[in-house]
């Protein structure tokens, strides 16, 4: 296939979006583990009765069927609110529709939030806010059974097949048992270069400050191990899938060289979902063919896959500011919160969209973290890790991290729907030098129960 044919349509589904006039519109996907108190595998059977009463209780409609017959997502057609589960029966999501007011979206939380904690603890069961579920080696870690987790869950488990240098863990099903907190926001072509730098530079301070999934048990020194999930999997076969930008982009041009370097590794014929080894995207429009695997009757067979311009729509890139075929960033490095902050990652990012250019200056004369030999990914590694870098002046660090948890709340005091009070629980961990994951584990350090915990972080 022609590769000006391919650069257009790339450009046409990733840049052209971002042209078009619209309302600055938020929208937040918030993912719950759900933990069996009992301390037995969460029982998919009473998280099917729990949707079938949630959907019959705020009139979703069905949207997802499972091959076993069984609800994985229902929507409403007016709010286009979306009830789900993410890879696995034990990881709930909740994705709330566009909508301007951050109150009225925490509004419309909370409301299917006591829902289902109703719901679940008639079984003794909990959804809970950590970006790890801590019963994760309790539970039954298996893939909805439909073809697109399974064809995911295929692709993660086949690490071991590839000889390529870089370092995979072995955690191929974490999709199973990691849970995130994302924002969509409407991005403008003419901030577009600028929304993906800086953010990328927010990155580090991101991670002092929301850091909440820790594999208890293991690498307990790491408070954000969903980097890593991500990162040192297949999906990071071409570490231009995900990850930060490390490189910032002076024209439209260079970002979309960028968005060609990426890969692909699926796409969907007929009812198949098919995977094959990460390609890049123009690599993969120059063959006749492609040679993947698909699942059925309890196997999986090869098939030749032959590339078709609509097969576009499969490029998935797993990057911290992903841009989206919908003319939205999409920030996806943050774990999910503590049930009770969950609308601080939304005000963060909402209210540094509307300072994004004095965001810009900050970072651009900042000697505090940057300017130290390191980039902004270096930065948030060492960030992720309990100890900071040696080369950190803690009282200077928190003190630079307020300064841009101030900026957010003045832009977002300038939208005013006074949503700055959102914010509160950061200034809270900003004061007490801390996170959700440092906080558990002094809280664990100092002999509480791992189930208080639990229900603490719960609490909404």
């Amino acid at each position: 296939m022609n590769d000006g044919i391919v650069r257009e349509q790339l450009y046409q589904r990733y840049i052209e979006p971002t042209k078009k006039k619209r309302q600055d519109y938020v929208g937040i996907e918030i993912e719950m583990p759900i933990v069996n108190l009992d301390k037995q595998p969460v029982d998919f059977s009473v998280v099917h009765t729990v949707t079938d009463r949630f959907i019959r209780h705020f009139a979703f409609e069905p949207a997802g069927i499972d091959d076993e017959g069984n609800i994985y997502s229902a929507a409403n057609q007016e709010t286009g609110d979306i009830l789900s589960y993410d890879c696995s029966y034990n990881n709930l999501e909740l994705s709330l529709g566009r909508r301007k007011d951050l109150h009225a979206i925490r509004q419309c939380f909370r409301g299917y939030y006591e829902f289902l904690q109703k719901e679940f603890g008639a079984y003794h069961y909990t959804l809970t806010g950590m970006g790890v579920n801590p019963h994760r080696t309790i539970n039954r870690n298996v893939p909805i059974p439909n073809g697109r987790y399974r064809m995911l869950f295929h692709h993660l488990n086949s690490y071991k097949n590839y000889t390529v240098p870089m370092f995979f863990h072995s955690y191929p099903e974490y999709g199973t048992f990691s849970s995130a907190s994302q924002v969509q926001l409407d991005v403008d072509y003419d901030d577009l270069l600028t929304t993906l730098s800086v953010f990328s530079k927010v990155e580090p301070i991101k991670a002092l400050l929301f850091s909440n999934s820790v594999l208890l048990g293991e690498h307990e020194e790491l408070l954000c191990c969903r980097d890593m999930f991500w990162e040192n999997s297949t999906h990071g076969i071409n570490p231009h899938n995900v990850g930060m930008f490390e490189c910032s982009f002076d024209s439209i041009d260079e970002l979309m060289s960028y968005i060609e370097s990426t890969s692909i590794y699926c796409v969907e014929r007929g009812d198949k979902y098919i995977n094959f080894p990460p390609v890049n995207i123009m690599e993969y429009f120059r063959q006749a063919s492609v040679t993947g695997e698909y699942f059925a009757d309890g196997a999986y067979h090869s098939i030749e896959v032959t590339p078709q311009i609509d097969d576009i729509q499969y490029l998935r890139t797993f990057k911290f500011e992903d841009l989206t075929f919908r003319g939205t960033v999409e920030f996806r490095s943050v774990c999910c919160q503590p049930i009770a902050d969950c609308m601080t990652v939304a005000a963060f990012h909402v209210g540094l969209k509307n300072r994004l250019h004095d965001l810009d200056q900050i970072f651009e004369n900042d000697h505090v973290i940057y300017h130290h030999g390191y980039t902004p990914s270096e930065l948030r590694k060492m960030f992720n890790n309990r100890a900071l870098p040696s080369f950190v002046d803690e009282d200077e660090l928190y003190a630079f991290a307020k300064r841009i948890v101030d900026l957010a709340s003045d832009g977002l005091s300038a939208r005013g729907y006074g949503e700055e009070s959102l914010l509160a629980p950061l200034y809270d961990r900003l004061e007490q030098r801390t996170n959700p994951a440092r906080k558990m584990l002094t809280l664990r350090e100092q002999g509480t129960p791992l189930e208080e915990i639990i229900l603490q972080y719960g609490a909404i």
